[in-house]
């Protein structure tokens, strides 16, 4: 929400002012609702915060932290579980004007204090045994001044959140930062490459709140089942009740279908937020239970190609009008383009089953993107010479108010990934794809992981398309073998259960016939099979062909 500040005569925004807005419009509906145990009769039994109840829990922290030496462009880390005090810190910081460093913890703990380290925090605010990891390893947090204690503080000094919120409550005048001024320093997951803070502002988070809202039809009264913590807290901005699971959001592959559909049903959930991994397993139990979810109006999965099977699987349990929406975008630009599950059913999925790959949609309102010719090479200013034909395959580029500009303090990340464009930057997605006749991108796999052959290249999502026609196969990974340029393609494939343990020759001989008679596929003469491919640590989803190529150099020496 962009704000005019009398006294000064020019813009602020906050992205807390959404909220103070929304305590206004609907101060007694609840905003935050969480799973606080069961009765017993092992009915769930919820906790919750209005919208007017976080706005003054929000005011109070707001209040303490700015008393224990928090205060405006302070980098904070915070590690607290998705609950009503996630929110009402995350708030509390907006409004402070400090800056939250978000590093998602499945990462791993030696990757994730790197992350730590890098942005050079002043504050840490974390539960328990998040203070046990900083102990353990204290040269990574030797600029931190301020430490709180989310729970019970142990060996461990600092402030206690309990000392934090004992003030008396008052309203806090949020910060009139501007639009350009930092709001948070998001990390990467850093499944494609070393993980990398995204710089955000307030200006970022306005728009992507005015996109969301305007793009995917969200209304005000809603209720979410938000199963990726950083976008459940889009919800209070949005005027929507956030619902948060009960489930481990660092391994939504493993998740517990019970629950959550047992969420959707307790508390009327109109929208869900969940990556294709928790699609598809959330789906395959409901197909199996004949189970309908009446109360979803749309759901938005994300994070990693959403294949059509798990599309058409869930849809099952919708019912019409209701939509499941496939956006695409990253933790430096989201959402870029999008796509609804039906048009890829009626439409596009014959075609990415051909291996056209996959069609992620057209730009969102206001978002300018361009493919561009492949290099490994930092570009660093834009030139229209560098767009490729259409039909071509390159580099997607976006430009637009939900595109970060910049890494913090990584200018090697900065010179490889952003091209200036005039008083601006583009961003490199380190995707490709190309455009079609009707402006929609089709992805074709990460630039990283495309396959250099001496005569030419090969994508992932293309040449796998065609192996994941056959019906023993549950997905396949294409990787290369020795140096760029002369790199032998290999194909590993992942076989469905029941088939994994059966003589695997026959299925070898069909599958390596399949590629023969396909021009894509041709040149891989190669096929491994792999029990369970490595994925990544947040959506469980993406899969981790860098190691995939390891292995394979080691099973074919």
């Amino acid at each position: 929400m962009t704000i005019i500040d009398p006294d000064q005569n020019s813009l602020f925004v906050n992205v807390s002012s959404h909220l103070k807005k929304m305590a206004g419009v609907q101060p007694y509906q609840r905003a935050v609702v969480y799973p606080a145990g069961r009765d017993n009769n092992g009915r769930v039994a919820y906790a919750h915060l209005t919208f007017l109840q976080l706005e003054q829990e929000s005011d109070r922290l707001a209040h303490g932290l700015f008393k224990a030496g928090i205060n405006r462009g302070c980098r904070t880390i915070l590690m607290v579980k998705p609950g009503l005090e996630f929110f009402a810190l995350t708030f509390a910081l907006f409004k402070i004007g400090a800056i939250p460093v978000v590093v998602d913890p499945g990462m791993g703990i030696r990757r994730m204090i790197r992350c730590f380290k890098e942005s050079q925090p002043e504050a840490f605010i974390g539960i328990p045994p998040a203070h046990v990891i900083r102990t353990l390893y204290p040269k990574f947090f030797q600029t931190v001044k301020v430490w709180i204690t989310v729970g019970k503080r142990w060996f461990w000094g600092g402030l206690t959140m309990n000392q934090i919120r004992l003030v008396p409550w008052k309203p806090y005048s949020a910060v009139k930062t501007k639009a350009n001024e930092t709001a948070a320093i998001l990390f990467t997951t850093g499944s494609t490459g070393p993980a990398r803070g995204a710089v955000y502002t307030h200006g970022i988070f306005d728009s992507q709140i005015r996109h969301l809202k305007t793009h995917f039809g969200i209304e005000i009264g809603e209720i979410d089942l938000p199963t990726f913590p950083l976008f459940a807290l889009f919800d209070p901005a949005l005027g929507m009740t956030a619902v948060i699971p009960d489930m481990n959001p660092t391994k939504p592959a493993l998740v517990n279908p019970v629950k959550i559909i047992e969420a959707i049903i307790d508390q009327g959930v109109t929208n869900m937020f969940a990556s294709p991994a928790l699609l598809s397993r959330v789906g395959a139990y409901g197909k199996q239970k004949g189970i309908k979810l009446p109360s979803l109006k749309r759901v938005i999965s994300a994070g990693a190609p959403v294949l059509p099977s798990n599309i058409e699987q869930f849809a099952a349990m919708l019912r019409k009008p209701a939509e499941i929406h496939t956006p695409y975008g990253a933790t430096e630009a989201m959402p870029v383009l999008s796509i609804t599950g039906n048009k890829i059913l009626s439409e596009t999925r014959r075609y990415s089953e051909q291996g056209y790959g996959n069609c992620v949609g057209r730009p969102i309102t206001g978002i300018d993107v361009r493919i561009i010719k492949i290099s490994d090479l930092a570009i660093e200013q834009w030139s229209d010479d560098l767009e490729v034909p259409k039909g071509e395959i390159g580099e997607i580029v976006v430009k637009g108010d939900i595109v970060t500009q910049r890494y913090f303090k990584n200018p090697q990340a900065d010179a490889l990934n952003k091209i200036k464009d005039g008083d601006t930057f583009r961003h490199r997605m380190g995707d490709l794809g190309w455009m079609d006749k009707k402006g929609r991108i089709w992805f074709c796999g990460r630039k990283s992981h495309r396959v250099t052959t001496a005569d030419k290249q090969l994508f992932t999502i293309p040449c796998e398309a065609v192996f994941n026609n056959h019906p023993n196969v549950s997905r396949s990974a294409l990787v290369g073998i020795g140096p760029i340029n002369e790199q032998k393609p290999v194909m590993i494939i992942e076989l469905k259960n029941g088939i994994r343990d059966k003589n695997t020759k026959p299925i070898q001989a069909e599958l390596l016939e399949l590629a023969k008679n396909n021009v894509l596929t041709k040149d891989i003469k190669t096929i491994l099979f792999h029990k369970s491919f490595p994925v990544d640590i947040r959506h469980n989803s993406k899969i981790f062909r860098e190691k995939l190529s390891k292995w394979a150099t080691r099973q074919l020496k």
